[in-house]
């Protein structure tokens, strides 16, 4: 069943995170099918989600933060899925809160976080982190792009390739190698657009997610002050672990409030189309696919509660978010498939909305780790 709107999880009085998209439903799905053919970030409805809070969730007060904790943030990206039918914007929003402003929080300097954190929980500022890179993929530990010691400030050179926001940010997080490969060998510099050395390419055309832009970015001679390093050098990869655990647990969220919104549509079609004399949800085919859409939906939100418990609570979740991410991500594009196959003719045309369903939810099951490296991480931290 789907969670109804309970009291705030914070202070007791303002409303539950999960329901701050709700009101702004009719601005977020305005045109979507246009903005989707055209692959254009939507500058209005991000202007929509900056209004509704929704970034500020898990942000101190202040810096003009709601003070909601990871629980609640998760809450809040659910509703969003829930409410909003455009993945892509919902997945910048959700690239925003946990690219650069949640380990800014966690691990950067007061004069850092004074100057930038206000206008990241506004939204003012857009962000985006640069992990991936072309040779690289998953491999972070492996990263090529290096940053030298030159007086009081690092030279960083490299590449970055498939980053999520690149063409809209005003502000990066550089994941760049300070050491020699492996876990003690990364650090993390905060950078912001204009800088000379750092530039964007332009947007790449991908199958999905198309509202939400994303670029190569080439580092040739970046020079960055020793005081835009987020944590010690070298902490790198105890920054990574932190950005990555919520970054799953945060998008993720997202897409069970849109496996909801889809279930719910799914029972509608099926008690209203007719065929044969009667309602196609009466035929076993159907009704076992929405069946497993049920149980889909509602493994989801216990691996995802789980999860983010363990999280919250400082527990060991490594294989907790490498399961969560590997069955959250199938359900997501099994269901969808299901979606088109139970709407027929009608899922297979662009304006239901169903078939790009499909091609969202495909990103899924790549993006923050492959399925396959979800399954190695399993099978490695089992000792295999």
């Amino acid at each position: 069943m789907t969670p109804a709107p309970s009291a705030s999880r914070t202070t007791g009085t303002e409303p539950d995170p999960y329901t701050l998209a709700a009101p702004w439903a009719d601005e977020l799905n305005h045109d979507i099918e246009e903005w989707d053919a055209r692959a254009e970030f939507p500058w209005d409805k991000w202007r929509t989600i900056r209004r509704s809070g929704l970034l500020a969730v898990p942000f101190e007060t202040r810096y003009g933060g709601r003070g909601g904790s990871l629980v609640d943030t998760m809450r809040a990206l659910e509703g969003l899925g829930r409410t909003c039918r455009d993945a892509g914007l919902g997945f910048s929003a959700s690239t925003q809160i946990v690219s650069v402003g949640v380990p800014l929080q966690a691990f950067g300097s007061e004069e850092l976080k004074s100057r930038f954190l206000p206008r990241i929980v506004t939204g003012d500022l857009i962000t985006a982190h640069a992990i991936t890179e072309p040779g690289s993929g998953s491999d972070a530990l492996n990263i090529s792009a290096t940053a030298r010691p030159d007086g009081d400030d690092y030279v960083v050179d490299g590449g970055k390739m498939f980053i999520t926001n690149a063409p809209i940010a005003d502000l990066f997080l550089l994941y760049v190698r300070t050491g020699k490969p492996g876990p003690f060998g990364l650090s993390v510099f905060l950078v912001e657009r204009d800088t000379p050395g750092l530039r964007v390419g332009e947007p790449l055309g991908k199958m999905g997610l198309r509202t939400s832009p994303l670029s190569e970015v080439v580092l040739d001679g970046l020079r960055v002050p020793a005081a835009r390093r987020i944590g010690q050098e070298g902490a790198g990869f105890l920054v990574l672990d932190h950005v990555m655990k919520r970054e799953i647990l945060f998008s993720f969220s997202l897409t069970l409030g849109e496996m909801e919104h889809r279930l719910e549509r799914v029972l509608g079609y099926a008690r209203s189309r007719r065929q044969f004399g009667g309602p196609i949800g009466g035929f076993q085919g159907v009704s076992h696919k929405i069946a497993d859409m049920k149980i889909a939906v509602e493994t989801a939100r216990k691996w995802l509660t789980d999860t983010g418990a363990k999280v919250a609570s400082g527990q060991d979740a490594a294989i907790d978010v490498a399961a969560t991410k590997t069955v959250v991500s199938e359900a997501n594009k099994r269901t969808a498939l299901d979606a088109v196959q139970i709407f027929g003719g009608q899922g297979y045309l662009t304006a239901t909305g169903v078939e790009r369903d499909v091609r969202n939810a495909v990103a899924g099951t790549i993006y923050s780790g492959t399925s396959e490296i979800q399954r190695n991480r399993i099978a490695s931290l089992l000792g295999l």
